[in-house]
């Protein structure tokens, strides 16, 4: 890899994040307001002093969609969009700027209002193809992913779904801890294994709900942070990975594994020194779009050795009680997936644990946390992982 990182050259020293759910009384405008000046304050900082924004967001079209609820005075505003990494692509840019010396104080900041739009799930354009894509919906296509790795690890279909079905009750028994997340209650795992079916074997509780949300990060130069806060977080990997594309059509690709995800978390475990992820990362939040994603992921980022995820997740290896709680906030599934502010939503978390603040889920002695967004689907997409950790070193 060519990426030689950034790490401990950043920190976050303030954040800001609005409930996920369905905002009926609020826009776009109300939410990136509310999450700005949560970020604000918690930084103690006034909206002059930040020099640029990175505005992550599917559903619009410019820089004014921030600039013109914050009122910002003539700074850039740079909007970007990478998939469903988009909130986590705002956060990269605005810290790389940060890094170079561009800016002293950026703030990445991400948006989606969904509820509003009357469909279920984010309504965009297909992007030109060869037309060789199918149209297969995302429930569909990561559906793919179960049966695959049910029969290359040796689970009847009972036992899968049992596997897949912990997981969504894991997820939804910590975001039932969570005063921010959409989806508060615990779910019997009896009552998540018969949910009606979307893509066999995926029923309604195996995928994520839709929902509206925003959330904000602001970011200094690492010398500089205790300038501002006594307890900062330092960013010590951020890895983007695109894939190119080609699982779908290639007869090697068997639908156990996302490539992109396997690159990118070596490629951030390598700028972070991290040797022994099972054993060094102290928590995750994961990319749960869909349970058997999650299940995935475990193998892919190096939790679980190839074939024996499954086993960690019955025997509650990723509980919020666990040797690596994974998705300690309740994940996409209890929160929602607003496209533009899952990824800041996952950071939020992490800013929250290291500095034993987030309540009822609260991890003993965390140190290293990690964040893992995808977009796209098995085979084709794209892939971030970052490292954050509360101490430099």
């Amino acid at each position: 890899m060519a990426s030689k990182g950034i790490k401990d050259r950043v920190a976050i020293i303030g954040m800001g994040c609005t409930p996920f759910g369905e905002h009926w009384d609020k826009g776009i405008d109300d939410l990136l307001i509310d999450a700005a000046y949560e970020a604000y304050a918690s930084a103690g900082i006034d909206p002059e002093d930040v020099d640029a924004y990175w505005l992550g967001t599917m559903g619009s079209f410019s820089g004014l969609t921030l600039s013109t609820p914050l009122k910002i005075p003539y700074r850039p505003v740079t909007r970007v969009e990478n998939f469903c990494a988009t909130g986590s692509e705002s956060l990269r840019q605005a810290c790389y700027a940060v890094a170079s010396g561009a800016y002293d104080i950026a703030m990445a900041i991400g948006v989606e209002k969904l509820k509003d739009s009357g469909y279920s799930g984010l309504v965009v354009g297909t992007a030109p193809n060869d037309g060789t894509l199918g149209s297969i919906t995302p429930p569909a296509s990561f559906s793919l992913l179960a049966p695959a790795y049910f029969k290359k690890y040796g689970l009847d279909a009972d036992k899968g779904k049992d596997v897949i079905s912990r997981i969504a009750w894991k997820n939804h028994r910590n975001g039932a801890r969570n005063p921010k997340a959409q989806f508060r209650k615990e779910v019997p795992i009896e009552t998540i294994k018969n949910s009606p079916k979307v893509a066999d074997p995926l029923g309604i509780m195996d995928c994520s709900g839709v929902s509206d949300g925003s959330a904000a990060a602001i970011v200094v130069r690492a010398e500089d942070a205790h300038k501002y806060r006594k307890d900062p977080i330092y960013i010590k990997a951020l890895s983007f990975i695109a894939g190119p594309g080609d699982g779908p059509m290639s007869t090697e690709y068997d639908f156990t594994t996302f490539p992109e995800v396997v690159a990118s978390a070596k490629d951030a475990y390598a700028q972070a020194g991290i040797r022994n992820p099972r054993q060094e990362i102290s928590m995750a939040e994961v990319h749960d779009c869909f349970t058997p994603t999650e299940l995935v992921l475990y193998e892919d980022m190096g939790f679980s050795p190839r074939g024996t995820a499954w086993r960690d997740v019955m025997e509650g290896f990723f509980d919020l009680e666990g040797k690596l709680p994974v998705n300690p906030d309740g994940g996409l599934k209890s929160f929602g997936h607003p496209i533009g502010a899952s990824g800041l939503r996952m950071m939020y978390e992490m800013w929250l644990q290291l500095r034993g603040e987030a309540g009822p889920r609260q991890i003993d002695n965390p140190r290293i946390g990690l964040t893992h967004n995808l977009g796209g689907a098995p085979g084709r997409c794209v892939s971030f992982v970052s490292v954050v950790g509360r101490e430099v070193g």
